[in-house]
């Protein structure tokens, strides 16, 4: 899947991300944060990927280091993706698809104060909403299998939906019973589909730009992938929405370096596969070519 790309030569450096953080730097307000860091944060900002001009993962910082025991970064997005798609809701089940960074946020403390085992993020999580979304007789509904169906039997629909939000677990307050250690902040997907191509929309409720949205347009642009492969369609575009787009304050002394680097041309993402199974995907079927970034930067993460 290498002849839906132009030319590495021939792709023009794309300047989105990097405006982004200048907007959410210029225009965002300062707020508090449930994590105690507060965020400069910009309501509603998007971002629009043709697949023609390579996969977007920005080049201003390097997100494919080298490893020696795990997964380089851009493998252990995609990874993830995959573990939710398949209903991964644990550390130890997410682990097996190549993602190890949940054992930070999976924390036994934060797991017993929802009355969770520890490690476990709950059925309120991605991948119980994704893959076993609950239902009156609780057999639960698997969004992905359904969307791939009727895309198959109803192209021309605009319903093509999936979302990772349960409410009645994620809901917090006196009268509610939270049953999530982390709310899903990513994963509200629509596809459409035009004359046998492909387009996938991702809203995001939450987006930490330095950290968080890098990973999420590349695993969001290989399940655009990974669909257009098992329904036999050219992907076209992927367009990512960010709702709360924000940079938390111990993170903005670099973001001046970053913003300072001019972009390069995006990479090549290839997938390796004849498999036409969704569930049947593996970080290990991607490639990654063409990707020339900047050196790293290091950002806090905020847990």
């Amino acid at each position: 899947m290498t002849d839906i790309y132009k030319p590495y030569s021939n792709r023009t450096p794309d300047f989105q991300y990097q405006n982004a953080i200048r907007e959410i730097m210029l225009e965002g307000i300062m707020r508090e944060a449930a994590s105690g860091v507060r965020t400069k944060t910009r309501v509603g900002i998007q971002m629009r990927f043709p697949v023609k001009n390579g996969c977007p993962l920005p080049t201003e910082r390097d997100f494919a280091p080298e490893r020696k025991t795990v997964p380089t970064i851009w493998r252990q997005a995609i990874g993830e993706l995959i573990a939710f798609i398949n209903g991964a809701r644990t550390h130890e089940e997410i682990s097996k698809y190549g993602c190890t960074w949940w054992r930070h946020f999976l924390l036994e403390k934060k797991c017993l104060k929802r009355g969770l085992e520890p490690g476990d993020n709950g059925p309120g999580s991605y991948g119980a909403a994704f893959h076993d979304f609950p239902t009156p007789d609780g057999a639960g509904f698997n969004q992905f299998l359904a969307v791939i169906k009727q895309m198959k039997d109803r192209p021309e629909l605009k319903t093509h939906l999936v979302s990772p939000w349960i409410p009645f677990y994620t809901f917090r307050g006196e009268k509610f019973d939270q049953k999530v250690v982390i709310c899903p902040c990513h994963g509200w997907c629509q596809f459409f589909i035009f004359d046998g191509k492909l387009v996938l929309h991702m809203k995001q409720r939450s987006g930490d730009f330095p950290i968080g949205v890098p990973n999420n347009m590349i695993q969001y642009f290989a399940l655009l992938l990974m669909v257009a492969k098992v329904l036999d369609l050219e992907p076209m575009e992927y367009v990512h929405y960010v709702v709360d787009a924000h940079v938390y304050e111990n993170q903005m002394d670099n973001i001046n370096e970053l913003i300072s680097r001019t972009p390069r041309a995006f990479p090549t993402l290839k997938l390796n596969s004849d498999k036409k199974d969704l569930f049947a995907f593996r970080q290990e079927d991607f490639e990654l070519e063409d990707y020339h970034p900047h050196p790293p930067i290091n950002f806090p993460a905020t847990v």
